[in-house]
């Protein structure tokens, strides 16, 4: 039934692919970018800070992958256009894209429903659900183009099941899986399939803000959790659609 949990890649599965990883620079994005390239694949990096997209471009290199592509980003402050421009700057360069995996997110603060700002909900909303929404619009024609392409966005326990205290973060965790069921249902009959993972609780800085006490040591790590971003990423996935997968189902 859980499939996906015990998924073992073939060697190269991600051969020839061109893969797309937002948030690439930290946590389960940039282990997702790592072991992508490890299956063969060409990995473009998006993210915010320069270094630590720098730092996962290393270690790609010295794993042997191939070289992947830097495209800082800081989706906070990312316009429809920085998206639409980045779309032909990649179709020019690659030809196509076959996956593309949203992981980066903000946690924003866990308060009380009455207390969430409208700085912090434009915020949260603009990282977590506006990026996401206007760089599929951007980047569909160039999925579309593509034999087996794979869109993967990130949710939450939070986002199937409110939570209190969770409000910002819990609703665009809710919208998330929304837009993935609409894409996936106006796409059903495509070569485009539109799935979310939730990771559950990971070893990553997000989950240490959210959980200050809790101890590291009994999270599963980035690197655990991977075969479920590794089989939808690769063909044998082909059949998945509008779906959410959970890296650590209850």
């Amino acid at each position: 039934m859980h499939s996906h949990l015990q998924y073992v890649a073939p060697k190269n599965a991600l051969r020839n692919k061109v893969i797309l990883v937002t948030g690439a620079g930290d946590g389960i994005g940039k282990e997702a970018a790592i072991s992508y390239a490890k299956l063969g694949a060409e990995v473009i990096l998006l993210g915010k800070t320069v270094e630590k997209l720098e730092a996962t471009y290393d270690q790609i290199i010295a794993d042997g992958g191939v070289q992947p592509t830097i495209v800082p980003i800081d989706f906070a402050g990312a316009t429809p256009k920085n998206y639409t421009d980045m779309a032909a700057s990649i179709e020019g360069q690659f030809k196509k894209l076959d996956v593309v995996l949203f992981n980066a997110s903000v946690l924003g603060n866990l308060s009380p429903f009455s207390e969430i700002t409208e700085k912090e909900f434009t915020e949260v909303m603009q990282v977590n659900l506006n990026s996401q929404f206007f760089m599929v619009q951007a980047l569909l024609p160039l999925l579309r183009k593509t034999e087996q392409a794979s869109v993967i966005f990130t949710t939450s326990s939070v986002g199937s099941q409110g939570r209190a205290y969770w409000g910002t973060y819990s609703i665009s965790k809710f919208a998330t899986e929304g837009m993935m069921q609409v894409l996936a249902d106006e796409h059903k009959n495509t070569h485009v399939r539109f799935n979310c993972i939730n990771p559950g609780g990971t070893r990553t800085n997000m989950r240490a803000k959210a959980f200050p006490g809790e101890k590291a040591s009994s999270l599963l790590t980035p690197a655990d959790i991977m075969p479920t971003y590794h089989y939808l990423a690769a063909n044998d996935s082909a059949g998945i659609n509008g779906e959410t997968l959970s890296c650590q189902p209850k």
